[in-house]
């Protein structure tokens, strides 16, 4: 990955991460988001943004609704911010890395026959 879009991943990162701790005002998102990973394509155009969430399903499903109903604020915000000739537009996914490490480890520990004395 070019440098370039690696800082660019960096500070969008930081400043939605930043957005969400003290600008959003939504009842439906709680402090509990975390920006997890960002991913613009090549052309900058646009940015897979994913998060983390602590909180059942349900929970999970409506944050993700409200982050994609809020990309428009997010984008403008940015674009306040960025010095980039274009905004990438951006879109929300939920990052399922912990879920999938956790049952990846499961596996493991189901595999390997305990060591007895």
């Amino acid at each position: 990955m070019p440098h370039r879009i690696e800082r660019v991943n960096s500070l969008i990162r930081q400043e939605i991460s930043q957005l969400l701790q003290r600008q959003v005002k939504d009842p439906r998102l709680d402090n509990f988001i975390t920006v997890t990973e960002v991913i613009t394509t090549p052309d900058l155009k646009h940015t897979r943004v994913f998060i983390s969430h602590l909180g059942s399903e349900a929970e999970r499903q409506t944050t993700l609704k409200t982050l994609t109903a809020a990309t428009g604020f997010f984008r403008r915000e940015l674009a306040k911010i960025l010095n980039l000739r274009y905004t990438p537009k951006l879109s929300f996914h939920e990052d399922d890395s912990i879920e999938r490490g956790d049952r990846i480890s499961q596996i493991i520990d189901q595999l390997i026959p305990e060591k007895r004395p």
